[in-house]
């Protein structure tokens, strides 16, 4: 005799039936879903392109070769609702209404290179001066030449609160903040207000072999603050 005993097997449970899909209701209930789901993905990509993403085309050769014409371009509406827009980033904005040379011209973008109360003057040695600081712009069109200024016109500006001084990186071909100075003289017809900025445009995508991150220049970090 032991003093341990083995516990009897368990009485086996009978199988519970199993329950057989229904193909014919499925089916049915997929395209009663369906009209939901494709609803709901419209809501969420409506959301995204009104908040969040958003992609432009590029329609002239004003920031050429960094972007070119056609180009499509990936935009961040989000960032900058949590910051302001910076030196050297590329951005995409509402243009003023004297800035339009058709109706279709409303969504611009080009360059930031002075932020409000930036001291900015072209040209010391051909380049752009941002608070004193001389900014190495390797982005410029290549077809300008080495030996080109990174302005045809020289300009002595200092930006007024709450705007911003934009240029394209094609400097000869850009109605941008240079060339509207030149053209009226007045600070603030030359620049955009902040609030008329969509987004940073932060990646060209397409076509895909001209694929690149729209990164800022390190030149632009070394700039201080307006005093």
């Amino acid at each position: 005799m032991t003093d341990v005993q083995t516990d009897p097997p368990p009485t086996p449970t009978p199988p519970q039936g199993r329950r057989h899909a229904r193909p014919s209701s499925f089916k049915g209930n997929f395209w009663k879903e369906l009209p939901i789901l494709i609803g709901a993905a419209v809501v969420v990509a409506l959301l995204v392109r009104t908040f969040v993403l958003q992609t432009f085309y590029v329609p002239s050769e004003s920031m050429e070769h960094t972007l070119n014409i056609n180009d499509r371009v990936l935009v961040n509406k989000l960032v900058y609702d949590f910051r302001s827009p910076r030196r050297g980033e590329v951005i995409v904005f509402t243009s003023p209404l004297d800035w339009r040379t058709a109706e279709n011209e409303k969504d611009f973008v080009k360059r930031v290179i002075g932020v409000p109360g930036d001291h900015v003057t072209c040209c010391t040695n051909g380049h752009l001066t941002v608070n004193g600081v001389v900014i190495d712009e390797p982005y410029l069109d290549p077809d300008a030449g080495p030996n080109a200024p990174a302005s045809p016109n020289t300009f002595t500006i200092d930006v007024p609160p709450g705007r911003l001084w934009v240029m394209g990186d094609n400097r000869v071909e850009s109605a941008d903040s240079r060339y509207h100075y030149q053209q009226t003289g007045d600070i603030k017809e030359a620049t955009i207000p902040i609030s008329s900025v969509i987004g940073r445009a932060f990646v060209l995508f397409w076509p895909p072999g001209r694929a690149t991150w729209l990164t800022v220049p390190k030149a632009f970090d070394a700039v201080p603050n307006a005093p």
